[in-house]
């Protein structure tokens, strides 16, 4: 095993920066923002079709790259590097993922759908559901806040919160609500957990709600369902927590690239801010917190880069991924905050980029699971008490 980047995971990064860094610089990001959808389409489609970063995880046979996860890390390092408002984690990762893990002929068709940019899809549950509340055996398992759950095939499912489960019809049809949806916005096709399997539905089947999200580059919205036609992809609940461990494995790659153009950011200001006649950076507290924070950044990127490689390999997948969430999260948001304080009055203002990268930080903390979350997984198999939140 190495952690180092191979060639081929270098080219890709210099392609993706080089096309964000001429088509996405912070001005860009700002004012999208401000839009009414941050999504930028074009530069979707750049990056989807022409360097082919959404059919990375697509088997070759169905027109994908047939890449693993560690050239996907590189691409969510980047986008993270740019808080790029594009869907490659809810699409090309997550619902991409799910589809992967059902292996079957009704995922097909859909997946090639994906490779070739044609069509984005999002996982429809909330973009706070850990991977640890789906039992690994399939079995139906309960979302976090009761956003889908699943019951017995065919019949009613039962909802932790009444009104907010997808059922299956005896149409076969979906009705329901998830709320928190993250992709939803812009996804042609849902990947529903219902009754115990996995469902398609086409976007336009369905009702989308924005919600007012926390990262504005990232927008979430509540999804009902109204007797929609549905087709089944999965016969259980497998794929969802094989996409959901996934996710939050990559998801630490773009923490990691959210702290380190933090890192990059502040330390080029802090040499040119003057006060008392000198850089602001020659003062000794200043050096001592920004060495301690690229301390932080480099445990960070080893934690990454073994949860991409435990994912490409299959290598002891649950611990990596529990190991690089449960540090990589909390460390981006050390470093959006340092990035704000340390820029003084600028860093506050809404014209500076650093709020979204605190925005972005803070909302990837507790996105696939929060790191409290992840530290328990990491103790219950070792007979310790749950660490504290």
């Amino acid at each position: 095993m190495t952690l180092l980047y191979s060639e081929v995971e270098e080219e890709l990064r210099a392609a993706v920066r080089g096309l964000l860094a001429d088509r996405h610089p912070p001005a860009t990001v700002i004012a999208r923002v401000e839009a009414a959808s941050p999504y930028d389409a074009d530069l979707w489609k750049t990056l989807a079709r022409d360097i082919g970063v959404a059919g990375l995880l697509v088997p070759e046979e169905l027109d994908g790259a047939g890449a693993t996860a560690r050239e996907a890390a590189v691409v969510l390092e980047e986008l993270g590097r740019a808080v790029t408002p594009v869907p490659f984690l809810t699409s090309s990762v997550l619902a991409t993922q799910a589809l992967v893990a059902a292996a079957t002929d009704a995922a097909a068709p859909l997946l090639t759908a994906l490779a070739t940019g044609q069509t984005t899809a999002a996982l429809a549950v909330s973009f706070a559901t850990s991977p640890y509340v789906f039992p690994a055996t399939g079995a139906p398992g309960t979302a976090a806040g009761g956003a889908v759950t699943a019951g017995t095939a065919g019949g009613a499912a039962s909802a932790g919160t009444a009104g907010e489960a997808v059922t299956v019809g005896a149409d076969g049809t979906l009705s329901g609500r998830v709320r928190a949806v993250a992709g939803a916005d812009v996804a042609d096709v849902l990947i529903v957990p219902a009754s115990g399997a996995l469902y398609a539905v086409d976007a336009a089947d369905a009702a989308v709600n924005p919600l007012v999200s926390l990262d504005m580059t990232r927008p979430v919205a509540d999804v009902t369902f109204t007797a929609a036609p549905a087709r089944r992809v999965a016969e259980d609940l497998e794929p969802l927590r094989t996409a959901l461990r996934y996710g939050a494995g990559l998801l630490a790659s773009e923490q990691l690239g959210v702290a380190e153009w933090c890192l990059t950011t502040t330390v080029a200001y802090v040499k040119e801010r003057r006060q008392f006649a000198r850089p602001v950076g020659s003062f000794q507290a200043l050096k001592h917190r920004l060495a301690d924070l690229w301390m932080e950044i480099v445990q960070a990127r080893a934690a990454a880069r073994n949860a991409a490689d435990a994912l490409a390999t299959g290598t002891d997948t649950d611990t990596a991924v529990a190991i690089a969430q449960a540090w990589c999260g909390t460390v981006a948001v050390h470093a959006a905050e340092e990035c704000v304080q340390l820029h003084g009055g600028i860093g506050m203002t809404w014209e500076h980029p650093a709020h979204l990268y605190l925005k972005r930080a803070k909302a990837d903390e507790i996105a696939l699971g929060t790191p409290a979350a992840h530290r328990t997984s990491l103790a219950t198999p070792a007979g310790l008490p749950s660490p504290p939140a």
